[in-house]
């Protein structure tokens, strides 16, 4: 369940049949995990707290879906990048981290799953 933000900040709502757009493989992830402000920009616009920048927007939308599918149509690189900013997320903001995973996993269906993704296993 967990891995779910990361997805979120980092994969295009666009989708493939097969797999995500790479449309934002090469995202910054850096900056953001680095960026309190810019962390906190993105998480509001998960929780319908704040605006969207247009990757923001586009992560949200893929969001349902990732966290459904555990990341199964994400790339390789795509699943680095959400892993990352999922444990920036959970160690920097751990109430919001809580809130997001409510929001996006009400019944809890997915959290085992999503954790043993962001643990890489």
């Amino acid at each position: 369940m967990r891995a779910f933000i990361v997805f979120a900040c980092l994969v295009a709502a666009a989708l493939a049949a097969d797999k995500y757009s790479s449309k934002y493989d090469n995202f910054d992830v850096d900056t953001l995990i680095n960026n309190d402000r810019l962390l906190k920009a993105y998480i509001g616009c998960f929780l319908d707290k704040g605006r969207c920048t247009p990757e923001g927007a586009d992560f949200k939308k893929a969001l349902p879906e990732a966290i459904e599918t555990t990341c199964g149509k994400c790339s390789d690189k795509q699943k680095s990048n959400i892993r990352r900013v999922i444990k920036a997320i959970q160690q920097k903001h751990a109430k919001q981290w809580e809130d997001l995973v409510t929001k996006n996993d009400p019944t809890g269906a997915h959290r085992d799953n999503f954790e043993k993704f962001i643990q890489g296993s």
